[in-house]
């Protein structure tokens, strides 16, 4: 895991419970306050135990990576793990990480590349067909897109290139068994 090697893990707070769970049967005083959050950067699902004392907001950014003034302790969860809170916020989450990160999901659009003869990367995208790849394609061949704002008025077809990665990326997120993972880095099941 890279944080081993004294990296941060930035993340965003999905939902956060100062009495711990509510299905911990210890006393109160005794469960640790616990935090839902979305990995910024691979879009990784965790469950953080937090510090005494420490107190998050819905929507705040932290470093989740185990140890550090904050977080007691972390671990990797699936969607289906997540609060209600934290399910119904993730894509609220996810639309601030794409917005406030704008160049790196642009340049997805940019880059993406040929997955097998008949697959491309675009092709993931919900509503990318045939047609609109090849329109994508040609026109990054006049020139990288800048913006969202640049994709959208460049290609036809292609209204909304932000929400389009939103609902890839929550897709990712949701559905355990897909072949093809553009955006969600998802941990390797320790035997």
């Amino acid at each position: 895991m890279s944080e081993q090697n004294g990296e941060q893990v930035p993340a965003v707070v999905l939902d956060y419970l100062p009495h711990g769970r509510a299905e911990d049967d210890r006393p109160q005083y005794q469960k640790p306050a616990l935090a839902y959050a979305l990995g910024v950067e691979e879009f990784r699902l965790f469950e953080v135990t937090l510090q005494e004392d420490v107190s998050l907001t819905i929507t705040d950014r932290f470093d989740a990576s185990p140890g550090n003034e904050l977080v007691a302790d972390r671990r990797e969860i699936e969607y289906e793990d997540l609060s209600g809170a934290a399910q119904s916020e993730l894509e609220h989450a996810i639309r601030d990480v794409v917005e406030t990160d704008e160049q790196r999901f642009v340049d997805f659009y940019n880059d993406a590349q040929p997955i097998t003869l008949r697959l491309h990367q675009l092709n993931l995208l919900p509503g990318i067909g045939k047609k609109l790849r090849n329109n994508i394609l040609e026109e990054r061949k006049r020139g990288p897109f800048e913006s969202f704002e640049d994709l959208g008025s460049r290609v036809s077809g292609l209204h909304n290139p932000k929400e389009v990665l939103v609902e890839r990326i929550l897709e990712e997120l949701r559905e355990e068994d897909l072949k093809y993972r553009t955006f969600v880095r998802v941990e390797e099941q320790q035997q």
